[in-house]
């Protein structure tokens, strides 16, 4: 097989995944047919955005339903909700090294997520005035930016 030969066996087919406002996920594994082989159902509002974790094991998904849920990277089964926010969730971007993902939300938080421990926020992090629509980690891990409505970019230790 190509891709395990280019890839290893952690990333045995190239995947993608569709969200839409119909509160679905769609798993597809575009190389080896055109149908989805996955029809990811659970938020009850229109998903926002996805993210794969840096090493392919998790798929992260936002949704207005104030929740963000994991999936396995590889089948699309899913694994757990993350609950915490009063607001639509509006994006969510994994560390480099998979173990924490981060939320943006319209009720003015960031939240830090362990995925080994999804019961409750590791930390939420206040400070904007408003929505929160955009966050990215430091290369390195160290730190996380997130910028919204209020005009104002902040810069976090995670």
């Amino acid at each position: 097989n190509e891709a395990k030969k280019n890839f290893g066996t952690s990333v045995p087919f190239e995947r993608l995944v569709s969200c839409s406002d119909d509160f679905t996920l769609f798993l597809w594994h575009p190389t080896d047919d055109k149908k989805p082989v996955q029809r990811m159902l659970g938020h009850q509002q229109p998903v926002t955005h996805l993210s794969f974790s840096p090493d392919g094991r998790y798929l992260a998904s936002a949704s207005f339903d104030k929740k963000v849920k994991i999936w396995c990277g590889r089948t699309g089964n899913f694994m757990a909700t993350l609950t915490g926010h009063v607001g639509h969730v509006y994006q969510v971007c994994w560390a480099p090294d998979s173990r924490l993902l981060a939320s943006a939300s319209k009720d003015s938080t960031l939240k830090v997520w362990e995925v080994r421990n999804p019961k409750k926020p590791r930390t939420t992090l206040s400070g904007h005035y408003d929505e929160i629509y955009a966050l990215d980690w430091s290369p390195n891990g160290a730190l996380i930016a997130s910028g919204g409505k209020d005009r104002i970019l902040k810069i976090w230790t995670s």
